[in-house]
């Protein structure tokens, strides 16, 4: 009698273990590793194994199953306190529907973007929107300025102002070829294959 109440405690547990698995698996913004395989460079293990580093973001402090901003900070800076302007700007661009958090599929899908095998054009796009922080399609002085500020914060760096003048100054003597003092999509794709080294951020090895 024993054996069967344990076998069927067992066989309960087991069965309430699925469908709390299954449950989870239709989350919100959950997709078809295949799918999201034939749209993206990742493989179809690739995006299983994104899956797992996923979950665990997105239940990192809200648990519902979406990535928060709060959450996408802790992921790159390991604390939510404060913002930054690059990890703010990145996360609204994971967010392809605007909707304030990020889906599975929208990870997958922006993330692949840092793949070692996305094309440059690819990345070079891409970056050029993470500059264009007012969405004008320029890069403008003051938003570049913007940007480098927060990636030398990003990583604890602190330059003084007239080093970062000379760091856009610079940029822009590159990249702004007709003088009109904003760069627009052409100029910055001329920019960047002659300085390839701007887009050493946009490939993480690790994807691979």
């Amino acid at each position: 009698m024993g054996g069967a109440s344990s076998s069927s405690s067992s066989s309960s547990s087991s069965s309430s273990t699925k469908k709390r698995l299954n449950k989870f698996k239709r989350a919100p913004g959950y997709e078809d590793p295949a799918v999201l395989a034939a749209q993206t460079t990742f493989t179809a293990n690739e995006v299983e194994a994104l899956y797992e580093l996923y979950k665990n973001l997105s239940f990192s402090i809200v648990k519902d199953g979406l990535i928060h901003k709060e959450e996408f900070r802790l992921a790159l800076f390991s604390n939510t306190k404060g913002s930054n302007l690059f990890a703010d700007r990145v996360f609204d661009m994971f967010d392809l529907k605007r909707n304030g958090v990020i889906e599975f599929g929208e990870f997958v899908r922006s993330l692949s973007i840092f793949h070692p095998k996305a094309s440059e054009s690819e990345k070079t796009k891409f970056a050029f929107k993470l500059y264009d922080l007012r969405g004008t399609g320029y890069i403008e002085k003051e938003e570049l300025k913007e940007m480098v500020l927060a990636l030398f914060a990003e990583s604890d760096l602190c330059l003084s102002e007239s080093a970062v003048e000379e760091i856009v100054d610079n940029t822009f003597k590159q990249a702004d070829s007709n003088g009109d003092g904003r760069i627009d999509p052409k100029e910055w794709e001329e920019f960047v294959k002659k300085n390839p080294a701007s887009l050493r951020n946009m490939s993480l090895p690790y994807l691979q």
